[in-house]
């Protein structure tokens, strides 16, 4: 197994990507900390699930965007675990709106949920892999963390400045023995529980559909194993000689 022996730390664990990150990470041997802002049942029910892959899992609900629960939960997960050798930082809230449209607390949410979290986590966690000079770092991005599309200004400086912080990470954390990358996700096939977030999907254009599958080159939109697979990758010793880095996993969306 490629993680046995290790522990990771999965954010947004109760659904879609990071649920089948928790369980991807599970079935090749990895104690979790898994981590959820409010679906408690959800996160407890996806636990139960790793717990009968045989790892030893544990929950905790709380904000990512408050560093003093962030602080908590990593104290926490390393005093019941003894470390955590992975941390897969997994939330984001994607509003849309013309930048003039845009108040001053929207902006301040979206950057807060999307960027400052990740700036938490890390540092919650690169103590225990400075000190066992072993560690990584992975990042959930998307196609705004490479390119620019209207009315997602707030997002898309989020996470253009994600990307920035993996990138920083990785140069001081390096000599150390530790990495930090970015998977960069495309359309994927989860639920969807704020359709506003995805205004491409309300003038007839249905997920899923011919026309918008013709916007992908590989006919098809990611699956959630897709984009575990990736983080797999970058927890685990094979990616061991690559940091700050990005997979995009978008089946050659952002090359057209």
């Amino acid at each position: 197994m490629r993680l046995a022996g290790k522990a990771a730390l999965v954010t947004g664990a109760s659904r879609n990507i990071g649920k089948e990150v928790a369980l991807t990470f599970a079935r090749e041997g990895a104690d979790l900390v898994l981590n959820t802002r409010q679906s408690a049942a959800e996160l407890e029910a996806v636990a139960a699930q790793c717990r009968e892959l045989g790892v030893r899992t544990v929950t905790a609900v709380g904000d990512v965007g408050d560093a003093g629960a962030v602080r908590r939960m990593v104290a926490d997960g390393i005093e019941r675990l003894g470390k955590i050798d992975a941390l897969v930082s997994n939330v984001a809230i994607r509003p849309h709106k013309p930048i003039l449209e845009v108040s001053d607390d929207e902006w301040q949410q979206v950057i807060n949920t999307n960027l400052n979290s990740a700036f938490y986590l890390c540092k919650a966690v690169l103590p225990g892999m400075l000190e066992r000079r072993s560690g990584s770092i992975i990042a959930l991005g998307g196609q705004s963390s490479i390119t620019g599309r209207p009315n997602t200004t707030a997002v898309t400086a989020a996470k253009t400045g994600l990307l920035g912080l993996i990138r920083a990470i990785a140069a001081e954390a390096a000599p150390h023995g530790v990495r930090a990358n970015m998977v960069n996700p495309g359309a994927t096939d989860t639920s969807r529980e704020h359709p506003e977030w995805y205004p491409e999907f309300q003038g007839g254009v249905t997920r899923g559909s011919g026309e918008h599958l013709r916007e992908l080159p590989m006919g098809r939109q990611a699956t959630v194993q897709d984009v575990a697979n990736a983080c797999l990758f970058f927890a685990s010793d094979e990616s061991a000689y690559i940091t700050g880095d990005s997979v995009n996993v978008m089946g050659g969306r952002y090359i057209v």
